[in-house]
């Protein structure tokens, strides 16, 4: 799939029909790959605070925050899609995946927004732990401003740690075998905006997109920046959405009804009359600790995977390149 228009408008008007996402959880061969490295929402699981989960005594059942990476064996290159407070162990899953000399090995960190999940990693990158040089971090301009500006993450930038690299919704950030295109979406804007990426590698293309207050706000936002969705899932081959919570009930005692994310049960709903093919391509991902299917066994997974979804799991792969 080939697209290289600027404008993300364009973009779905120039996509090819692509094919059901297969996802493959064991070593590939493929040149240009997606693994996820984290499926949990911020705090991760077990969360801080909660010593009843059983994941505190079974390792298995541990998640770690939502980032996913891409990874091209041809050209020796490697970018990260947020910087999680587990960036340690997920670098080093990284390094299961597609070794590298250097450290931290990375030609690009791109950020989603500046909520505890999605950047405060980059402090392992400073000068009281790897002391890195020069990691390129992509960020909107008020994610940028906001790293320029405050403390301590001004350090980073002043030390080089990383160096901050301009990016714009709608163009594309070229890397040698796939290109980065950023999306704004509606997602608590406290301190900056926020966006979800598309993936574009040879063969096969991917969404990335673990925040947004709910898909009908979308559909309308008065910004300029108003897509449907479904449009967007059409242009690629897999689609890593929004699933922090399964339904409203979930947490005792609170009405999560103007919770700022789509429930997965109503994803499902608007989302039940796609075609097979399009619902396949689906993988929830970015699961609160109180989500259950994050747990293997739980009767919530059978639900969605029965209605043709797929969730997603820490470790999968897909190529997006052969």
């Amino acid at each position: 799939m080939k697209i290289h228009t600027l404008a993300l408008g364009a973009l779905i008007l120039a996509a090819e029909a692509p094919v059901s996402a297969q996802v493959d959880t064991e070593a590939a061969s493929c040149s240009v790959e997606l693994v996820v490295l984290g499926v949990g929402q911020d705090g991760g699981a077990p969360q801080l605070g909660n010593s009843a989960d059983p994941a505190w005594e079974d390792p298995s059942l541990r998640r770690l925050a939502t980032s996913v990476a891409i990874v091209d064996r041809e050209r020796g290159e490697r970018v990260l899609f947020e910087a999680t407070p587990d960036i340690r162990e997920q670098l080093w899953r990284l390094d299961q995946v597609m070794p590298v000399e250097a450290r931290p090995g990375l030609d690009g960190v791109f950020l989603t927004h500046g909520h505890i999940g999605h950047y405060t990693g980059l402090m392992f990158f400073g000068h009281e732990s790897m002391g890195a040089r020069d990691v390129p971090v992509y960020a909107m301009p008020s994610m940028s401003a906001f790293l320029f500006a405050n403390g301590p993450w001004d350090q980073l930038v002043r030390y080089d740690n990383i160096e901050l690299e301009d990016l714009r919704a709608g163009v594309p950030v070229e890397f040698g075998g796939f290109r980065v295109t950023a999306f704004e979406v509606p997602h608590r804007q406290e301190y900056t905006e926020v966006v979800g990426y598309h993936i574009a590698g040879p063969d096969r293309s991917a969404l990335f997109l673990p925040d947004i207050d709910s898909w009908e706000e979308w559909d309308t936002w008065e910004d300029g920046a108003a897509m449907r969705i479904e449009d967007l899932i059409a242009t690629v081959d897999v689609a890593y959405l929004d699933a922090t919570f399964f339904a409203n009930g979930e947490i005792p005692g609170r009405d999560m009804s103007g919770f700022p994310h789509p429930f997965i049960t109503h994803s499902m709903e608007r989302f039940a009359d796609l075609p097979a093919g399009e619902r396949a391509k689906i993988r929830f991902i970015h699961f609160n600790h109180t989500n259950l299917v994050r747990f293997p066994d739980a009767p919530e997974r059978d639900v969605v995977e029965s209605a043709g979804f797929n969730l997603a799991d820490e470790g999968e792969r897909y190529c997006l390149g052969d």
